[in-house]
């Protein structure tokens, strides 16, 4: 519990110089290099069907950037890595960040090194020109114990590491789990927050997906001022399917105080990635979701 401490005391200081936010402007100015984009598990059916016709549809809607959730045998959406950036670049559209599972199989804990095949995952990214190497799940093997867990937060930094070689950071990315899991009575994104260095891993909160285990992101963000250099941007409503209690929807539409979060985000969050995601469509088209979210966020001053 006192490495937890030191690691909390050490790590929120960090985070706290690095974004500059310091009680007399913890509310200022909107921070330069604001960039807005979408989460392509957004449409993850039409990118599968058709990769270039879809990205195509988005860049004409005014999209400008993208994030990729699907990095698979050493390739996007079943593109080469030269070839999923020379489609992007004839589109305009750039990817700062992507979504790609780090898993304990990536790390040998006997060499002390990554495996080739994590290697390899960080050079494409920075070979895509991506900012953010981001991992969106954590195994359920790594989350059982406490002492296990901080140790493995070691090859989170370790990751950031190797990410900052090339100009970029690690991250890791939020579902609901993170908020109703506890271990030695500290949530297990408590666990991954106070352990991890803000210099080399970055977070990105996903302010949906934590309404599901009952945590509000404007609560989030205010116990961790600055650790939050990107959201995926979600409104919910109750779930129609039942298989969790909230899905999202349309941005506005839900129950989420969406434009205050990323408000917050912007002011005191550190955030200046946002990035539009949504996974349910109460009978509407993906890609018409996405328009329409679009709008709404354009409207609110997020460009």
């Amino acid at each position: 519990m006192q490495h937890s401490r030191r690691n909390f005391i050490r790590y929120s200081g960090l985070a706290l110089a690095a974004a500059g936010i310091l009680p007399g402007n913890i509310f200022a100015a909107a921070p330069a290099g604001e960039t807005l984009g979408i989460q392509l598990y957004s449409v993850r059916d039409d990118m599968k069907k058709d990769p270039s016709g879809t990205l195509k549809k988005l860049a004409e809607m005014g999209y400008r950037h993208v994030e990729h959730a699907n990095y698979i045998d050493q390739k996007f959406y079943g593109y080469a890595q030269k070839d999923f950036k020379k489609l992007l670049d004839d589109l305009g559209l750039k990817m700062p960040s992507g979504h790609t599972r780090m898993n304990a199989e990536h790390w040998d804990a006997t060499k002390k090194d990554f495996t080739d095949a994590w290697k390899k995952t960080v050079a494409d990214a920075a070979a895509m020109g991506q900012q953010y190497v981001i991992s969106p799940w954590l195994d359920e093997g790594l989350r059982k114990n406490y002492d296990d867990l901080v140790r493995y937060m070691d090859v989170f930094n370790k990751s950031g590491e190797l990410c900052k070689k090339s100009g970029m950071k690690f991250g890791y990315h939020n579902h609901d789990f993170e908020f109703s899991v506890k271990l030695n009575d500290t949530t297990v994104f408590d666990i991954i927050l106070n352990n991890t260095d803000p210099a080399l891993v970055m977070q990105q909160l996903d302010i949906g997906n934590m309404y599901n285990a009952g945590a509000k992101a404007l609560d989030v963000v205010n116990k961790f001022p600055g650790r939050f250099i990107s959201m995926h941007v979600k409104d919910e409503i109750k779930s129609e399917n039942q298989h969790e209690k909230f899905e999202s929807t349309i941005l506005g539409k839900g129950i989420l105080p969406v434009k205050e979060i990323i408000d917050l985000g912007r002011k005191a969050g550190g955030t200046t990635l946002f990035i539009i995601e949504q996974e349910s469509y109460q009978g509407l088209t993906p890609l018409d979701c996405a328009q329409q979210d679009l709008k709404i966020i354009n409207s609110w001053g997020y460009k």
